[in-house]
């Protein structure tokens, strides 16, 4: 599970929307980043009176999935850090929060028209080491393929 966790946030938070992984591990990773961003989608197209608690709950669920929580930032963030009179330096958030705030911020908004297969798979050949199969697993519609598109 925790490597599934570490392979969707950097799937999620990698700049050119993709990773080089094993056949085997890019299949199970598929799903999870799937639901993921269904939540997001989800979240983009909640409306009515209830809406901004709905969106708070999909944020929430996504969170779990990312292990998101941030238990030193509160302290970080404290007013009491550090020596009196020294700046303090803003403190920075995991991975897994950059990671929910991409996947709400961005990709919400990307897929919301899209019903499913936000990702694909491409086979690479075998690893030179150890004989593993590889592959690229990428978000769909990254904003790479829609240039070269046109």
């Amino acid at each position: 599970m925790s490597m599934l966790r570490n392979l969707a946030t950097s799937l999620i938070n990698a700049d050119k929307e993709y990773i080089i992984t094993t056949v085997h591990k890019a299949k199970e990773l598929r799903p999870f980043v799937e639901k993921a961003i269904t939540l997001a989608r989800k979240a983009e197209q909640a409306d009515g009176p209830d809406a901004a608690m709905r969106k708070v709950n999909l944020r929430r669920q996504a969170a779990g999935y990312f292990h998101a929580g941030n238990s030193t930032f509160k302290i970080a963030q404290s007013r009491f850090r550090g020596k009196k009179g020294e700046a303090k330096e803003a403190p920075v958030r995991t991975a897994g929060v950059a990671a929910v705030q991409r996947l709400f911020n961005e990709l919400g908004v990307r897929y919301k028209d899209r019903d499913g297969g936000y990702t694909r798979i491409i086979r690479l050949g075998r690893r030179q080491g150890d004989n593993a199969e590889l592959a690229v697993i990428e978000l769909v519609d990254n904003p790479r393929e829609l240039a070269a598109k046109g």
